[in-house]
């Protein structure tokens, strides 16, 4: 065989291997070829819902921001640039440098810049340099809420995604659903005419209406950030609600953090104190012991009791705070004077199986599903692992673990006529074709409503005729109970180390707000009564004006 003809059948084979090549791609595993080198699959991100609070003022908004990037191989005089953009930036040239020197064919430089700076960026009209629009979640009122809210991070792929509070709870509410573009692309990257081209259009997030009221969220933070400072104490915490709604209308913790820089705080920061932590409740307790009692009819408010001594259970000895005594005293002064010993007999009035009972009834133990992310709750001992010197600690507040929203909620359960409420924060959820409203929830009926009259008196009662003697707003109706609790520490309580309390509302007859006031750890005096309560009396001026509620 000639040269010729070698190279002939050589060239036959050839075109035969290509042609076969070919069908097998285009006809036999078209499919599979036409996904991995035509088909370009890309996610449309979907806009995160805004929050706003219960008047529509803003909350969180979404803020545009851009990534600047860099085309490195576009780039001709590369130092002019790099101090031109470390003008702009104030990155570092060093840092600039090894980007724009890169050998990549795109790069990042850095992200979240905001428009002023992407502009002056833009007028450098190099072609070697674009950006990316980025999303930015904005804060209007800064940190006021921030244990309210949470923040948007990171996940572990680069997604935006919310955590803890209202980010964190709602996050699939808020971020919405991303879209998806499919489009058959040539090899050149262009749309092919006859291809395929297909979209799944995004779906935004939900807006958030809150119950919280932005500007009564404003005075208790200052309020608070006052009183810790004046009282010396190491953290503190403010709820208000509505007591027949249990709508949430301000909550504020301090210390708090900063959601645009997020990153510079540990985890401890981000944790909510009035839900993510537990803690024993003292004296605050004790109305809910007496209401339960008084719903079993084994007491009335004006029965007597002789108040004559310390009570000894086992090796343990009770009594009075200041250990003085009164002799007969009503039960109505039992709460006025918080008598310890007093509550260990309201408490043997019930039977102790009728006394759990109305601990579950009230709610301790289980979770309030607070539509907030990071609720717990804590522990509560079956039945069968009672004593007797349980029975009694807990009627005034000791031995037993609440969280703060548990505490407000069994609370506002002996005042709104007796039902216990599901707390919530988010009134309206608003998306682009409807709003659907949350309805207040009923989770059990406690107490009947005369008990409810008869408590709230006894608590209007325990204000004006405490051993404390508050700088009160004159010409107004107002119950609640101080607590003092001691921090359990390595199995014993330090005398030094309280948490001080307040829980009151107003006005009695049909009370508008209902406010748990909490501060750990004040060194100016260790009692509720000389820390937590001026501190509620001072908000309560406030929220008085701010109702337009006039004195009776």
């Amino acid at each position: 065989m000639n040269k010729f003809s070698f190279l002939f059948v050589f060239f036959i084979i050839f075109f035969i291997v290509i042609i076969s090549k070919l069908f097998f791609i285009q006809i036999i595993a078209s499919d599979r070829y036409n996904k991995q080198n035509y088909l370009r699959t890309k996610k449309i991100m979907p806009v995160r819902g805004q929050i706003f609070d219960k008047h529509k003022q803003p909350l969180v908004l979404n803020q545009t921001t851009y990534l600047l990037y860099a085309e490195p191989k576009k780039i001709n005089d590369k130092d002019t640039l790099i101090d031109q953009l470390d003008t702009i930036l104030h990155l570092g040239v060093a840092t600039i440098s090894a980007k724009i020197k890169s050998h990549k064919l795109w790069i990042p430089i850095i992200g979240g810049i905001d428009k002023n700076a992407q502009e002056m960026i833009s007028r450098l009209h190099n072609k070697g340099l674009g950006f990316d629009e980025q999303p930015k979640r904005f804060y209007p009122e800064g940190s006021a809420s921030s244990h309210l809210l949470g923040f948007v991070g990171k996940d572990e792929k680069g997604d935006d995604v919310g955590y803890f509070g209202i980010e964190g709870y709602y996050e699939q509410d808020l971020a919405g659903l991303p879209g998806v573009l499919k489009s058959e692309r040539d090899l050149f990257g262009k749309p092919i005419f006859v291809g395929i081209q297909d979209q799944i259009q995004k779906e935004n997030g939900r807006d958030l209406i809150l119950t919280i009221d932005s500007a009564i969220q404003t005075i208790v933070k200052n309020k608070l950030a006052y009183g810790m400072e004046k009282y010396g104490a190491r953290e503190g915490c403010i709820i208000v609600a509505e007591p027949y709604t249990l709508e949430i209308i301000a909550l504020s913790c301090l210390p708090d953090f900063d959601q645009t820089q997020y990153t510079q705080f540990s985890e401890s920061f981000f944790m909510n104190p009035t839900f993510s932590s537990v803690y024993e409740p003292g004296s605050i307790f004790k109305p809910l012991v007496m209401a339960s009692a008084l719903n079993e009819k084994v007491i009335k408010p004006d029965d007597l009791y002789d108040e004559k001594g310390a009570v000894t259970i086992g090796k343990h000895r009770i009594q009075t705070w200041d250990d003085t005594y009164e002799g007969i005293i009503t039960l109505t002064r039992v709460l006025e004077k918080s008598s310890n010993v007093g509550m260990i007999y309201v408490g043997s009035k019930l039977e102790n199986h009728t006394f759990y009972s109305y601990l579950k009834k009230l709610g301790i133990g289980e979770k309030t599903e607070i539509d907030l992310q990071g609720e717990l709750s804590a522990f509560l001992r079956p039945e069968s692992e009672w004593h007797t010197i349980d029975y009694a600690t807990i009627t005034f507040g000791q031995g037993i673990a609440v969280t703060q929203i548990q505490m407000i909620r069994a609370f506002a359960s002996l005042i709104n006529g007796g039902h216990l409420m599901e707390p919530h924060v988010v009134h309206v959820f608003r998306s682009d074709n409807e709003d659907h409203t949350v309805e207040p929830k009923k989770i059990r009926k406690v107490i009947e409503e005369t008990v409810s009259l008869q408590i709230k008196k006894m608590l209007e009662s325990t204000v004006e005729n405490g051993d404390a003697k508050w700088a009160r707003p004159k010409g107004y109706r107002i119950g609640g109970k101080t607590g003092t609790a001691q921090i359990p520490i390595a199995g014993h309580y330090d005398p030094n180390k309280t948490i001080a309390s307040f829980v009151g509302f107003a006005p009695i007859d049909k009370p508008k707000f209902i406010v748990l006031v909490t501060l750990k750890e004040p060194t100016a005096s260790p009692w509720g009564s000389e820390t937590a309560a001026p501190l509620f009396f001072d908000l309560a001026k406030e929220l008085f004006i701010y109702y337009n509620i006039a004195p009776e």
